[in-house]
């Protein structure tokens, strides 16, 4: 079975979690987060099989009426991209690449790929919480592959003009390194 992994975005916190709440009844999915963010938005992130996500994002787009802001679903999203979500990553630090960008779907497109362009390991994926809506994703790897994702992250990002910036740290400090853990 494949593991999916869809969002919805709300301009409401309210009929956010109200749609959160339909999409989990609804289909066989797991709630990743369900979280206000910054300015005051709300995510419902689900994981499951492919159909039922796209099952689950559907209910969550026709709940959130007026309120809608985007929707993406992913299939087949690389395992990496569920840990960096909650922030429980511990690798090895190597170089460091960063991407960030003014949408939290974009981010998440491009964690994805990142994550499948090179051998690299998730640090965080942070969604728009204290961000005033903006959202970033560190990933750790030697400096080829860093860069390698950094380049298939900014292609995405790119083409939905939604980049603020990246960078590559090739060989980061040791005194950085433990506030990006």
């Amino acid at each position: 079975m494949q593991k999916a992994i869809g969002m919805v975005e709300f301009n409401s916190i309210a009929k956010g979690i109200y749609a959160a709440d339909q999409m989990v009844k609804i289909s066989e999915v797991e709630i990743v987060t369900a979280t206000s963010t910054c300015p005051g938005k709300f995510i419902a992130i689900v994981t499951g099989d492919v159909a039922a996500v796209e099952d689950s994002v559907r209910i969550g787009e026709r709940m959130a009426e007026e309120f809608f802001i985007d929707s993406i679903v992913i299939p087949n999203v690389d395992p990496g991209v569920f840990p960096a979500i909650s922030g429980a990553t511990m690798p090895h630090i190597q170089a460091i690449g960063i991407m960030e960008s003014f949408s939290l779907a974009t981010m998440i497109i491009c964690a994805d790929q990142i994550l499948k362009a090179a051998e690299l390991e998730a640090i965080e994926l942070r969604l728009g919480n204290g961000l005033g809506g903006k959202s970033y994703f560190t990933y750790t790897g030697d400096v080829a592959a860093v860069q390698s994702g950094t380049d298939a992250g900014l292609e995405i990002a790119k083409q939905k003009g939604l980049l603020v910036n990246a960078e590559v740290i090739p060989s980061p400090s040791e005194l950085v390194i433990p506030s990006l853990l």
